[in-house]
């Protein structure tokens, strides 16, 4: 039985926070932009009658819009130092068929193309690709203007003053940046009651969850490990200096779950642990994580919270309880001079410490800027003296020298 407990929206509501951190790191948008561009398109589609299944759709499209955007930064070796004069190239474009490319194997309910693609299209055709009008996807057009609304215009606290320069540029707009029909429909709904006090920070998460409609599906494990291969490009292209660092993990523990034959869907489980082990990462600034020196105290402190982000993104949902586990717990020591919660080696089980030992070898034999990559004997050198320490598992240790000794 190759079936998973697993509710892509959940999920999707769960890293969405952070995915806002490369919003907010990479564009300067204000705290949980992902979920009000995914509100706001969702009331569009409820508004036009689009079915159930296409109304959740337009939830994980609208998170996922900007899927493609660290990805992008990372072929382009752009910095994020450089990134005014990014956005002004016609080369940014490209996180838009990137993004589309990554969400091909995702699980959606309809079969809408060029969501993602066409996400940053104007209805007067001035758009990167210059589709124009009723061409343009509609998922897309609600997307394209709860994601531009929202960022110039800022929802998260919207006054009277600000809500009659939004009003009256979206009036201005109609069937130039925005379809007529889009707009005329977005009067009507933020005229409701409580529309604008929906939006801010305080409530977002908790309007979001309630308007998303209910609908339960069986996903094969297969399918959610494809997910979890693009949240790994994700995760790895924030920063330079990991770009290949879940994959290379999570490849080292199918290797090590097939020496220690385990069923298929315990080795999927914690291939996918391994692939969304540093997903709080996407939570800490990037001036620290591409930092090339030693980070001081204060840096170091921020950096040991990327795990507690890791287990606050993944513990909530269903189904995911071991892979929360397993992948939060990647930086605990047999000792307890772990973080983020200082484990001792009774409270840690076999596959977090495997998880942990694996991470460690991982990182030792990678090359990166400021170091060369170590041999296998040179990490294991490490390892066992870790181990020594009462830091790592021993026997694990030993396992990953006779599984990797000749590899």
């Amino acid at each position: 039985m190759r079936n998973m407990k697993f509710k892509f929206s959940d999920f999707l509501m769960s890293i969405s926070t952070a995915l806002d951190f490369i919003e907010i790191d990479v564009l300067s948008v204000e705290t949980n932009h992902l979920k009000r561009v995914a509100y706001v398109s969702l009331r569009l589609a409820q508004y036009f009658n689009l079915t159930i299944q296409e109304q959740i759709d337009t939830v994980s499209f609208s998170i996922l819009h900007d899927n493609g955007l660290t990805q992008t930064l990372l072929n382009n070796k752009v910095r994020y130092n450089d990134l005014k004069e990014f956005y002004q190239r016609e080369s940014f474009k490209e996180h838009c068929i990137v993004g589309e490319h990554n969400v091909k194997s995702f699980p959606f309910l309809t079969k809408h193309k060029n969501i993602i693609k066409y996400h940053h299209e104007t209805y007067d055709g001035k758009g990167f690709f210059r589709i124009k009008g009723d061409n343009i996807p509609l998922i897309a057009q609600f997307i394209a203007f709860s994601d531009y609304i929202d960022f110039v215009f800022k929802y998260k606290k919207v006054d009277d003053k600000k809500k009659e320069k939004l009003i009256k540029y979206i009036k201005e707009q109609k069937n130039k940046r925005f379809s007529g029909k889009i707009v005329d429909a977005f009067l009507e709904i933020s005229g409701e009651d409580g529309f604008w006090y929906l939006l801010n920070d305080d409530n977002i998460e908790r309007t979001l969850k309630l308007e998303i409609p209910l609908y339960e599906q069986k996903t094969d494990i297969d399918n959610i490990l494809k997910i979890m291969n693009v949240f790994s490009k994700i995760i790895d292209s924030k920063s330079q200096f990991t770009e290949k660092h879940s994959d290379g993990l999570s490849k080292k523990i199918c290797k090590m779950c097939e020496s220690y034959n385990y069923d298929y869907n315990e080795k999927i489980k914690l291939i996918i642990a391994g692939k969304l082990h540093d997903i709080g990462k996407l939570a800490i600034p990037i001036e620290i994580l591409d930092k090339p020196k030693k980070l001081d105290n204060e840096e170091i402190l921020i950096m040991k919270k990327h795990s507690y982000y890791t287990n606050k993104c993944l513990s909530n949902i269903d189904g995911f309880e071991d892979i929360a586990k397993w992948a939060s717990n990647h930086h605990e020591k047999l000792n307890g001079t772990g973080y983020p919660k200082g484990l001792k080696a009774h409270e840690l089980d076999f596959n977090s410490r495997l998880v942990a030992c694996l991470d460690i070898y991982q990182a030792l034999t990678e090359e990166r800027p400021y170091k060369k990559s170590f041999s296998h004997k040179e990490a294991i050198d490490i390892l066992k003296n870790m181990a020594l320490n009462n830091q790592i598992d021993i026997d694990i240790t030993n396992d990953i020298d006779k599984v990797f000794e000749s590899s």
